[in-house]
């Protein structure tokens, strides 16, 4: 009888050590969470800001953020899509974001809202555009980033940026190296890791130095480490997505790396994968990049505006693309490997 009072006992202070450490754990990560947000709530609209503390937010007031964003305005308009509107938001002259707005008319648009601010809220690193915070109101969203002064890679390769300048090879690989370095971390290194699901030129933005930063993250699926795949319904880009994404509606980081052998290739060849020459053709960029590659004559389906370019390291970037581009997805390589792959090329300048 006296071992079973013990038992007993034994049970019941494991249980009220076990509640006491998950309610001491709850209490420190909600006051790790007061901590790097600052909410504000805007009686007007019924609606609440939440402001992610970093160097740059601390110097602003609050408010001052909150009207500025409320008269936001078509002038202030710098892109937009199927995900939603992206404004400017200037501060001062020099303080300025981009503000995502996600009208609140479908159930989808809302877990897109989600998505995002799950995939992003503890995300720190170099190539992957800062969240700053968000503004959440009965009629709409908004997502506060920072501002991308170079635009997005697709208007600038494509020539629909205001900047007119010509991307050289050492900028392109610059891109390259960074887009993969930004995909690599949200593959192998985010706990739970995360699949993009829209790897595109557009969704590559570029700052002030050319660096890249991957954004966008409306479609992007958490998954465990220990988890292969998640199952969805099928969404991303036409043109970028891998083929067995249509037959099986699973989402996998091996599709995610099939999208940036595309990226790749775009960087290589200039061209878009959706360009009218392909449709009218019956045809897209992989399956034309494929066919010339087949009959040894690469360098016809180089940009004709890189004007010089070391040979060796194009053949590579063509040759690691084809590996990303295999049908089969346990024949292509990981991100870890293909930005592996890509920093060998020219490691003296990493």
């Amino acid at each position: 009888m006296g071992n079973v009072r013990i038992l007993a006992l034994y049970i019941t202070i494991c249980v009220l050590a076990f509640v006491t450490s998950k309610i001491i754990i709850a209490v420190l990560c909600y006051r790790r969470w007061q901590r790097r947000h600052m909410v504000v709530q805007d009686s007007f609209s019924g609606g609440k800001l939440v402001m992610f503390r970093s160097p740059k937010m601390k110097s602003l007031k609050s408010n001052m953020l909150l009207k500025k964003t409320m008269k936001l305005s078509n002038k202030d308009i710098i892109g937009s899509g199927g995900y939603g509107t992206v404004y400017r938001l200037m501060i001062n002259d020099s303080t300025s974001f981009a503000v995502k707005r996600l009208n609140r008319i479908s159930a989808e648009q809302d877990r897109g809202f989600e998505r995002e601010l799950e995939a992003m809220g503890d995300i720190k690193h170099r190539n992957i555009v800062t969240l700053h915070g968000y503004y959440s109101s009965p009629h709409y969203n908004l997502l506060i980033y920072e501002l991308m002064p170079n635009g997005s890679l697709d208007a600038l390769l494509h020539g629909r940026s205001m900047n007119k300048m010509v991307l050289d090879w050492p900028s392109r690989y610059k891109i390259a190296i960074g887009a993969a370095r930004g995909l690599s971390y949200l593959h192998h290194d985010c706990i739970p890791h995360i699949i993009h699901r829209d790897i595109k030129s557009s969704n590559i933005l570029l700052d002030q130095n050319m660096e890249a930063q991957v954004s966008d993250f409306g479609l992007a699926t958490l998954i465990e480490p220990d988890k292969t795949h998640v199952s969805t319904l099928v969404a991303g880009t036409f043109g970028y997505l891998a083929p067995e994404y249509f037959d099986t509606g699973r989402a996998t980081a091996k599709g995610d790396v099939y999208s940036f052998g595309v990226v790749l290739l775009e960087l290589l060849t200039g061209k878009k994968p959706t360009d009218e020459a392909f449709i009218e053709e019956g045809t897209k960029l992989v399956t034309w990049v494929k066919a010339v590659v087949q009959d040894k004559r690469g360098a016809y389906v180089l940009d004709n505006s890189l004007e010089s370019f070391p040979v060796d390291e194009i053949n590579h970037v063509f040759g690691i693309a084809l590996m990303c581009l295999e049908p089969e997805p346990s024949k292509r390589p990981t991100m870890a490997e293909v930005l592996k792959m890509l920093e060998q090329i020219k490691p003296d300048e990493l």
